[in-house]
């Protein structure tokens, strides 16, 4: 193994022990809580705390990762020696953010809401994002009864 290559093992294990034991500190999650609200397995993340890993992570799997603990991707695809925006020139332009959802962040990151508020503004929006999505048959029924 390279230097190089051992270095970003490094630096990305101990990105994912940093984001672990802020989950821990912050959220009181386990690492089975971490694995359920990710989306990532357990073995895949106990192998990269150890580094232990022949080939690059996969990206979507980071992208899971860090959404899951409200991170931004970007720091651990920079431990990963990742360019982000290597593959975006093929990419399709992002469609226009939602203004509710742009309020959310505005109040996600502003100093003057409560940890409290903000924890609920995040739970909720786990919710929403990972909940089943109904079968088309219920949700027909659902608009033609309102």
């Amino acid at each position: 193994m390279t230097e190089t290559a051992n270095a970003r093992k490094i630096a990305f294990a101990t990105f994912v022990r940093r984001a672990l034991a802020e989950a821990s500190a912050t959220r009181a999650w386990t690492g089975t809580e971490v694995s359920r609200r990710t989306g990532v397995s357990r073995q895949t993340i106990n192998r990269w705390v150890r580094g232990d890993w022949a080939s690059d992570p996969e990206a979507e799997r980071v992208v899971a990762f860090c959404e899951g603990l409200g991170l931004d991707p970007a720091t651990a695809f920079a431990a990963l020696g990742w360019d982000r925006n290597a593959n975006r020139r093929d990419a399709p332009p992002l469609p226009p953010m939602d203004p509710d959802v742009e309020a959310l962040l505005r109040r996600l990151a502003d100093p003057g809401v409560s940890d409290a508020e903000k924890f609920h503004i995040r739970e909720t929006i786990r919710y929403l994002a990972y909940r089943p999505t109904l079968p088309a048959a219920v949700r027909k029924r659902g608009d033609a009864a309102g």
